[in-house]
């Protein structure tokens, strides 16, 4: 299996394939995202094996997400301008890196959360007079988004794959309760909220071009097999049938997709998790592979 050699481009890690079917922008979970190549060192080399160039966006802690949604478009404008200039360099074809729809997202637990900001941002671009934002977020935030944003900079037509998607709140960022609710009363904790995520979300009609992995034991994200109230795996499911969610539920737990490759095992050391795994019974990597596959065939339909 060919290796990805990543090289540090603008403020990412990317590991450019010589003939690529299309561009994966990976931003993982906390801790583990800040160190993408380490800890997703085998999803990485699976995607990269089945040809794709691959971009790793190091994770960075805030609780303003809307911020970090808005420096990703930023990141993303530097390396569309970047990559081909790297593949010319490297003599690689340059036309894979032009078109916008090339690009597709995938992430990992709070990574996710990420992604789907930026989705929602296309609709805030596309339709700056909406009077659900302004209901969701309140005028002063909503206004901030607008000044923010272009409807050229935006992820529009690009694909999402989501894996164990964590939409964050304070409660979840702290485990202190009292400290949590302390900084939200002093309007310090994290925005947008969860419930302000999944409003947006369930009124803005856009997730037409995503898929979402869950694992059966994922005490942090949720399953389809515990339906409670803070379950983001659950919520998502239902709210997206409508728009043609690419869906599939497999074994394992929160950290599933992390590991690196030691003889025929998936290691990632966490005795909490699966510690080891056969590389046999692994099938995150071929489902994301499967899924980025009927993305691109539901965006460009013969």
């Amino acid at each position: 299996m060919p290796t990805p050699s990543f090289q540090p481009v603008s403020f990412s890690w990317v590991a450019l394939h010589p003939q690529p079917k299309g561009v994966i922008q990976f931003i993982g979970g906390a801790f583990f995202g800040s160190f993408p190549t380490l800890f997703y060192r085998h999803l990485l080399t699976e995607l990269y094996a089945a040809g794709y160039t691959l971009v790793a966006i190091p994770f960075r802690f805030s609780f303003r997400h809307w911020s970090i949604a808005l420096s990703l478009l930023e990141e993303q404008q530097r390396l569309r301008r970047n990559l081909p200039q790297l593949a010319a360099r490297l003599g690689y074809d340059t036309e894979p890196y032009q078109a916008a729809a090339n690009y597709l997202w995938l992430g990992h637990s709070l990574g996710c959360k990420y992604i789907a900001l930026l989705e929602l941002l296309c609709g805030i671009a596309l339709e700056p007079q909406n009077p659900t934002i302004e209901g969701v977020l309140g005028q002063a935030q909503a206004n901030w988004l607008r000044h923010r944003l272009t409807p050229a900079v935006t992820i529009w037509d690009q694909s999402s794959l989501l894996m164990a998607p964590d939409i964050s709140d304070t409660t979840s960022a702290i485990p202190l309760q009292t400290l949590a609710r302390m900084l939200e009363a002093l309007g310090l904790g994290v925005q947008p909220t969860r419930s302000q995520t999944l409003a947006l979300i369930d009124k803005s009609g856009l997730f037409h071009l995503t898929a979402m992995l869950s694992y059966r034991d994922d005490s942090v994200a949720g399953s389809l097999q515990a339906p409670e109230p803070a379950n983001d795996v659950f919520w998502l499911y239902h709210h997206l049938q409508a728009q043609g969610l690419l869906y599939i539920e497999l074994p394992g737990k929160h950290l599933e997709p992390l590991g690196v490759k030691i003889g025929t095992w998936l290691v990632d050391g966490n005795p909490l998790d699966k510690f080891a795994k056969p590389l046999a019974q692994w099938q995150t990597g071929r489902w994301l592979l499967e899924f980025a596959q009927k993305l691109t065939e539901m965006r460009n339909p013969t």
